[in-house]
């Protein structure tokens, strides 16, 4: 199975923000820091998981565990619910993309464990995209 972890990064609430992806349990690990403009904390989060989303069904990764430091999102996806109606179109574009998987996890994990997504969407802050 392949795990994916995902991180939002904001400068600022709302500020400058980027998505870290790091997707293991391939051959090869991806590493992906992606600049995101100006957004709130929780939409750059929101944003890491949309963008993990399409990076794994584009390369045909359809057995995924997702992992994130964001209770936020876990909670969203787990209840198939955004409490903040502002994040509810994020939510339901990211459960149109989970339906098209045929198996998907997701955990919440402390940021301890999350520190490789954490610097490469610190990274995208800088906009050095990988």
């Amino acid at each position: 199975m392949i795990e994916v972890y995902i991180d939002g990064a904001t400068k600022g609430n709302p500020g400058p923000s980027g998505a870290g992806i790091f997707i293991k349990g391939i051959a090869n690990p991806v590493l992906l820091s992606i600049p995101l403009g100006v957004m709130s904390n929780h939409e750059a989060e929101y944003q890491a998981l949309l963008a993990a989303l399409k990076y794994c069904l584009s390369h045909n990764y359809k057995v995924v565990s997702f992992r994130t430091d964001s209770q936020l999102v876990d909670r969203a996806i787990e209840k198939q619910f955004a409490k903040n109606k502002a994040y509810a179109p994020l939510l339901d574009e990211a459960l149109q993309l989970i339906a098209q998987f045929d198996l998907f996890f997701m955990k919440w994990i402390p940021s301890s464990q999350n520190k490789v997504a954490d610097e490469l969407a610190r990274k995208a802050l800088q906009g050095e995209e990988k």
